[in-house]
């Protein structure tokens, strides 16, 4: 029973681990281009900029960040995040606060 518990303990860690990741991948990475809108990035949680790209669909986002699109180098500053990790910083980028 104690097992279970711990386990229990670690998976709900685990998701709010996770949640504080996505904003600390945002203020590493992401924030440089998307709090300005330098070089024309889309600002960070301004849903109308981002609705036109949203449009185009997630794959082809990701797509974007791995390979780089018009002024935003390859991984767009994050070398190490995975597909799902570009996802979800796409996801929170897009939306508001």
């Amino acid at each position: 029973m104690k097992g279970l518990v711990a386990g229990i303990a670690l998976i709900m860690m685990a998701g709010a681990a996770s949640a504080a990741t996505v904003e600390e991948r945002y203020n590493s990475s992401c924030t440089f281009c998307h709090t300005s809108g330098a070089a024309g990035a889309p600002k960070a949680h301004d849903e109308a900029a981002w609705k036109p790209l949203l449009a185009k669909g997630m794959d082809t986002l990701v797509k974007h960040v791995k390979e780089g699109y018009n002024a935003m180098p390859p991984k767009g500053m994050c070398n190490d995040c995975s597909d799902d990790e570009y996802r979800a910083l796409i996801e929170y980028m897009s939306k508001s606060k």
